[in-house]
């Protein structure tokens, strides 16, 4: 008896996106199927859609659709209003480690900043500090994922995946808002 062999097509994941405006420029935000997976800052439109594109390679990456629009109108509201807290369901793609490292951000309270260093105490691996600040740079969800609340041991501020200017507006909007 002769067995038949099947060929299945490999299913194609759909990244669906939108793009808006925010007082610190630009906003897209990307959903999969399981939830947040990218929200990117910036000045070009164009630069973010191709960066979404490359870091989901094999995705196919949709304008729009499954309620984006809505989670792009809240992140936003995020950004302008940053003591008010969404209940995000996020699909956050990284190691082990990225894991603990973006945990550890989203307890940062809004208008308090920590250290590379301080991260490394709080995960109880103190030669980590470079390792932190990578897994800083590869967070893809900005704002909801705090990293822009991450600076030198000096105090002073460190690069930013999407630049030390839409740093310093984000953390100069949250302590704005900490004294209204």
């Amino acid at each position: 008896m002769a067995s038949e062999l099947k060929v299945v097509a490999p299913v194609t994941e759909k990244i669906h996106f939108a793009i808006g405006i925010s007082h610190v420029g630009h906003v897209l935000t990307a959903e999969s199927s399981s939830g947040i997976c990218a929200v990117y800052l910036g000045k070009s439109p164009k630069d973010m859609m191709a960066s979404l594109q490359q870091q989901f390679s094999a995705a196919t990456c949709v304008d729009g659709g499954k309620g984006v629009k809505s989670t792009l109108s809240k992140v936003i509201d995020q950004i302008h209003n940053p003591q008010k807290r969404f209940d995000f369901r996020l699909d956050q793609r990284g190691t082990l480690f990225q894991q603990q490292v973006w945990q550890a951000l989203c307890d940062i309270p809004s208008g308090s900043t920590v250290s590379y260093s301080d991260i490394a105490e709080k995960l109880q691996n103190p030669g980590a500090v470079r390792a932190i600040a990578s897994a800083c740079g590869a967070n893809n969800i900005a704002v909801i994922v705090p990293c822009h609340r991450v600076i030198r041991k000096d105090g002073s501020l460190s690069g930013y995946r999407w630049g030390v200017e839409i740093k310093q507006a984000l953390l100069r909007r949250e302590r704005m808002t900490l004294t209204k």
